[in-house]
């Protein structure tokens, strides 16, 4: 009786190696990818900041149309431009007294 050897191939083996392979770097780009869990974490923290950014903004255009407003043709609130001609053209009353 004559020994049979039988060979085993690699072919499981590399099977095997291929699927851990893939299973790691599918893993790691979803970890820390260009679109994974932590790009995910940074890109929401910046809309955050952004939409804090944007309200912010908002509250200085309506202020911003507010002064305009009171300085336009159709309201013009004397208060207002005697405030701005004393800030901008550094003017001032007779009756008033500076003190630096």
């Amino acid at each position: 009786m004559s020994a049979v050897h039988t060979q085993r191939g690699f072919g499981g083996l590399a099977y095997l190696v291929v699927a851990c392979g893939l299973g790691l770097y599918f893993t790691f780009a979803a970890v820390q990818g260009d679109y994974g869990m932590f790009a995910r974490v940074a890109i929401n923290a910046e809309a955050e900041g952004l939409r804090a950014e944007r309200d912010r903004l908002s509250v200085d255009l309506g202020e911003m149309q507010n002064l305009t407003h009171r300085l336009s043709d159709d309201y013009l609130d004397l208060d207002l431009l005697d405030q701005q001609t004393r800030d901008v053209l550094g003017y001032m009353r007779a009756d008033e007294i500076a003190i630096r």
